[in-house]
C-alpha cells in the first residue's frame, strides 16, 4: 500500500484509479483498509475543493453512479426495485432513511449529500 495525499486533480484521478482496483476488496484485508483510506482522502479533497453548499441528493447519487460506472440495476440493493430506483432518480420519490444508510454504507456517499433538502 502506497498512500499519498490528494493535493490536486491528478492525485484525485490516481486515487480514483486505485480505488477502482481495490473497491470490492474483502473486509479485513489490506486492500479493504486501503479502500477506506482512499475514500477518506477523496472525500476530504472533494469537500475542500468542490463543496458548493446544498447538494441535491439525487444529483449526488447520479454523480457517484458516473464515478463508478454504475447502472440503475446496480442501485437496487440500496434502494429497492427497479421501479423505485427509477422514481428516486426522476425525483418522484424521496430517499428514505433506510435507503440513505444503505447508499452511504455501500457506495460511500456522504450522509451530508444524501440528507440535504434540495
Amino acid at each position: 500500500m502506497n498512500i499519498k495525499p490528494v493535493r490536486n486533480d491528478d492525485d484525485l484521478r490516481a486515487a480514483f484509479k486505485r480505488l477502482e482496483r481495490v473497491y470490492q476488496a474483502q473486509e479485513g484485508t489490506p486492500e479493504a483498509d486501503e479502500m477506506e483510506i482512499l475514500v477518506t482522502l477523496i472525500e476530504a479533497y472533494e469537500h475542500k475543493h468542490f463543496s458548493t453548499g446544498v447538494v441535491d441528493p439525487v444529483e449526488a447519487l447520479k454523480f457517484r453512479m458516473e464515478q463508478q460506472g454504475l447502472t440503475q440495476k446496480d442501485l437496487e440493493p440500496y434502494i429497492g426495485s427497479s421501479g423505485r430506483v427509477s422514481e428516486v432518480l426522476n425525483h418522484k420519490r424521496r430517499l428514505s432513511l433506510q435507503m440513505v444508510k444503505r447508499l452511504h454504507d455501500g457506495l460511500n456517499i456522504p450522509y451530508e449529500s444524501l440528507l440535504s433538502a434540495a
